[in-house]
């Protein structure tokens, strides 16, 4: 009897064996613990971060949104700390992120600035995240604006997210418009159109024998190429293309609108006084400029709205986008913590949401910027004279194009630049000085890949 007994017992504690362990088992999943033995105890990942804002106007809420998200991250990471050095200002930063890069001690995560990233890709100070983009099934690509995901691009390298971004918009003197009985431009307006619209608005309005109203300031030649579809560099960076009919349109676009003005430079205090038509805006620079002490919205009391940029005869109605992105330290032992906590800053919709109640720029994810709920606070925001549509944003920025990036990109732009302001307005040939311009960039960056 009782060696029939002791099967049955051992039968018995097994179950309840079972039993105990699925119940602890389930205790920990639901209390969070298990992330303990997933991630590790007591783990520090550290943030690289500036303290004021990125689109350096005054910004009481520096910290709020990175806090929000340190909380939300630590709350799902039991064991898991993030600590980041306050009161580093944004002039100070790349120096800042370079001494600590030198000695070994940079931060696991860090925001990158748009002047440093070529550099820090092309150094392998950021870690490539091909792989783990492609190995996390929760995270999608597409869930960006794609022009903010590609500014995180390096030779196509994926080596930085999107955290926030700004498109560039037309913003137009409604009032101008509507006292010359003219329409607000149509979403898919063009050269010829806003050429006509400067033209009309034109003009001496007090008959004193001088224009005092204008159609445009801040318009440059980067604008008009961009709006042609012209690709001044190949895709490595290697050569550059200054020849053909789209850049010399974008040329000659230029300077028939400069000519309206007489030889006057118009300036934005021209448009902060309600004298001008239409003036390009960061968006981040229109959400900064109602705070300003003379802002328009208080003082000038005209009404204004944004569209997007004119397109050219061989191009689309775009802008280009500036981006801040976040980028991981190459060298860090915490690789999937500094991961998971990008994608708490940049792909979690409860953070990213945050951007337009405390800073100045966009949310880099479609849901967020297109929500009904982005609609009300920018409608609110915008005030009375202001008519902001969160349609024409998102349309922007699905239109939107990055920037070129390769080593010494900015250091060639200078370059051009300067050659551009002197070929435009001047009395040269201007194929010829395209020419003569071509030849000498494509020696400066055959010297560059060469040194």
């Amino acid at each position: 009897m009782e060696s029939r007994m002791e099967p049955l017992q051992k039968k018995t504690i097994i179950k309840w064996i079972v039993w105990i362990a699925l119940f602890v088992l389930l205790g920990i999943l639901a209390s969070g613990h298990y992330k303990k033995l997933l991630y590790g105890r007591d783990h520090t990942i550290t943030i690289g971060v500036f303290s004021d804002s990125y689109w350096e106007v005054q910004n009481g809420y520096s910290y709020r949104i990175l806090d929000d998200a340190i909380a939300a991250f630590e709350k799902e990471h039991p064991g898991v700390k993030v600590e980041y050095t306050s009161g580093v200002m944004k002039k100070d930063y790349s120096k800042w992120l370079a001494g600590h890069l030198v000695k070994g001690d940079a931060p696991d995560v860090f925001f990158v600035l748009k002047s440093d990233f070529n550099e820090l890709s092309e150094t392998g100070t950021l870690m490539d995240l091909s792989k783990l983009i492609k190995q996390d099934d929760e995270f999608a690509t597409d869930d960006y604006y794609q022009a903010a995901l590609l500014s995180g691009k390096y030779l196509d390298t994926q080596y930085a997210l999107p955290y926030e971004c700004a498109p560039k918009l037309m913003f137009v003197n409604k009032t101008i418009l509507n006292q010359e009985g003219i329409s607000m431009p149509a979403e898919d307006w063009t050269w010829d159109d806003f050429y006509e619209l400067c033209r009309k608005v034109t003009k001496d309005t007090n008959g004193d024998g001088v224009t005092d109203q204008f159609g445009l300031t801040g318009y440059s030649w980067k604008d008009a190429f961009r709006e042609n579809g012209v690709s001044i560099f190949s895709e490595d960076g290697s050569s550059c293309h200054l020849l053909g009919e789209d850049i010399e349109a974008a040329i000659h676009h230029i300077e028939r609108l400069n000519d309206l003005s007489n030889g006057y430079s118009v300036t934005t205090k021209d448009f902060d006084h309600g004298n001008v038509a239409f003036m390009p805006m960061l968006f981040s620079e229109y959400r900064a400029y109602k705070s300003y002490p003379l802002s328009i919205k208080k003082y000038s009391g005209f009404e204004w709205e944004c569209v997007a940029m004119p397109a050219g005869p061989d191009g689309d109605n775009v802008s280009t986008l500036d981006t801040l992105l976040l980028g991981m330290n190459a060298d860090t032992p915490h690789e999937k913590l500094a991961w998971e906590f990008m994608k708490q800053l940049t792909a979690d919709t409860d953070i990213q949401s945050e951007i337009f109640d405390y800073s100045e720029g966009v949310s880099v994810l479609k849901d967020v910027t297109e929500s009904d709920e982005t609609r009300i606070v920018l409608e609110r925001a915008a005030g009375e004279n202001v008519t902001m549509n969160p349609k024409v944003l998102g349309d922007v920025l699905d239109h939107a194009v990055a920037e070129p990036a390769f080593y010494n990109y900015d250091l060639a732009m200078q370059q051009i630049d300067q050659m551009m302001q002197d070929i435009i307005g001047g009395d040269q040939n201007i194929s010829m000085e395209l020419i003569i311009s071509n030849r000498k960039i494509n020696q400066y960056l055959k010297d560059m890949q060469s040194n």
